[in-house]
Order: C-alpha cells, then structure tokens, then sequence
C-alpha cells in the first residue's frame, strides 16, 4: 500500500513547474513485501516467504522485535555494511536460488546478489502505482511512450507496460537485462512492446537527442557510481547534470512524467529538486521532491530509503 499526498493544481506550460517538497511517498509492503523491523544499522524484511536481515544504515535506532525473531531469519547479509562493495549471504535453511513474488500483475524473481540486494526496491512501488495511473489515464489510440533508464530487473518496465505504455528499457548490465526478460515472461507479459536494450545510458540519451526521438515519460534510477558495457564511467555528481539537459531534449512537448531517484549518497532531496527544477524550467507542470519512505505493516515506524524528485503534467 502507497500513501501519496493530495494533488496541486500544476503551473501552465511555458513557466517554471509548481514546487511540493518535502513531499513523503510511503510504502507499507504489500502481500509480498513487508518491511518487519529496523534497528541498530540493519533491517528485518520478508520477501515472499523468504525474511532477509541485511544492512541498512539509516537504520539508527532501537530494535522492536525480540532477537529470536531477527535470529531466525532465512538469509543474513555479512560483509560490506553500504553499496560500494560486495558480501556474502549466509542462508539459514535450504532455499532455492530464486523464487517467485508479484506485484499487482507482474510477477519477479527474487535473487541474493553479492552487494545486499535481491532485485527489487521495494520502495519504488509508490513511483510504480504512480506511472501506471498516468499511463492508464492516456488515450488508447495514442498510448505513451516511457524511457526507463538503469532499468536494472524490469519492474519499472512491466508496470507501465502492463498499463498500456510503449517502454524502452536501458541497463548497462547483460545479466540484469536477462533477469528482467525473465520476469517479463514470468509475467506472462511477452507480447507487450517492450523494447529491452544493453546500452550506456549516457550515450543511448545522446543518440536520441540526435535522433530527435522523444518520449512521453522518462524514469532514471541511477547508481552512485557505475560502468556501461564498453568501461564507460558513470558517477552520479558529475554524470547526472550532464545527462539532465539532453533528458529535457527528448521529452516530448506534450510529455507527461520524469522520475528521478538517487540512492546511498551524501546529499539532500533538495539537490534533486534545485538539478530537475532547473532542467524544466519552461516545462509547467508539478515538481513533488523528497523521500522515499518504508514503513512497518502497522504503519507505527519508518525508514527512510532515498530520495527523489519527480515531475508530472497532467
């Protein structure tokens, strides 16, 4: 479940868009997903029915669940305490090497990976719901077209193409870009037009800004620090302001959304918002800036997990 605040009227096209921050975007979990404890720099999730105990620094207070609780987790993450380098899992009992969940009608693959992450962010799911309301809201005869940008495994791709939208996926990584074929036909979502590209993002936005092909909506996810294919350097600081302007290139004139969320960076949402602000200044529209928060079933705690800031035209 998502908790979104209640819309602002957007400013007219040809001035600066309308500012709504700090703004809260919350996830309590959903069948497949629940965030169950935090504490003393780790968390406690179920993921399916697989509960995982992995880092997590913002987790800064007190524990709530008893140390038998956290003791009989299925898989403990050791090693590397934040994103800069890998670990190992430690499994407590026989458990597959992947498994499946969904998410409303999209079905993934949960995988333990070497840096703490098992191929989703469940945070996400208030910018998935989000997307496909808007997609949803498009005319059929006239569907949107959506660039999702360090794709990683796909669910920012099966949502709004399940909606309705015409998606290009971008990842730099081969075997992301199996693992969300994987979970495109898991999905059962084979003939929707998804287009699925190996690619550094830097250089794919370049071509289509000489290209002059644009997009209806645009989702960037982008890492701290990553490689493309070919060695290509990417590093957030530097990196993302050079990308934000071609990015304003290829959004179509009547475009609908940007996406923008950063993770595990020594920063503030107000930075996100001050860069996208800037790149849409004449765009109008909605700029809601801030925080992408898990919150425990019973809605008592939260957690903190990135930032983000986001525009819309409705």
């Amino acid at each position: 479940m998502t908790d979104a605040p209640a819309p602002l009227r957007p400013a007219a096209a040809g001035s600066p868009p309308r500012a709504a921050w700090p703004t809260m975007l919350e996830t309590r979990g959903w069948d497949d997903y629940a965030l169950l404890d935090f504490g003393l720099g780790r968390k406690l999730e179920r993921y399916g029915d697989v509960v995982v105990d992995r880092p997590e620094p913002q987790a800064m207070g007190r524990r709530h669940l008893s140390d038998a609780t956290w003791d009989a987790a299925d898989a403990v993450f050791t090693g590397q305490d934040d994103d800069d380098g890998p670990g190992r899992w430690r499994l407590n009992r026989d458990l597959p090497e992947t498994w499946k969940m969904r998410f409303g009608d999209t079905s993934f693959l949960g995988r333990f990976m070497s840096f703490r992450h098992v191929g989703v962010f469940p945070e996400q799911a208030a910018h998935w719901q989000w997307m496909a309301d808007l997609v949803s809201a498009a005319p059929p005869e006239k569907p949107l077209k959506v660039l999702n940008l360090f794709g990683y495994t796909g669910l920012g791709s099966l949502v709004p193409a399940a909606a309705g939208a015409r998606v290009t996926h971008i990842d730099a990584s081969k075997k992301a870009i199996g693992w969300a074929r994987e979970n495109q036909e898991l999905s059962a979502m084979e003939d929707l037009p998804i287009r699925w590209i190996c690619e550094d993002a830097m250089k794919f936005v370049a071509r289509e800004v000489k290209r002059g092909n644009t997009y209806d909506g645009i989702l960037l996810d982008p890492p701290k620090y990553g490689r493309g294919p070919k060695g290509e350097v990417w590093e957030l600081f530097d990196s993302l302001p050079e990308m934000l302007p071609m990015i304003e290139k290829i959004l179509a004139p009547d475009a609908r959304f940007v996406i923008l969320t950063a993770y595990a960076i020594r920063s503030s949402f107000v930075a996100l918002h001050e860069v996208m602000a800037e790149t849409l200044d004449t765009r109008g529209g909605l700029l809601e800036s801030g925080e992408l928060v898990l919150r425990t079933p019973d809605g008592e705690r939260a957690l903190s997990t990135s930032m983000f800031s986001r525009w819309s035209m409705p």
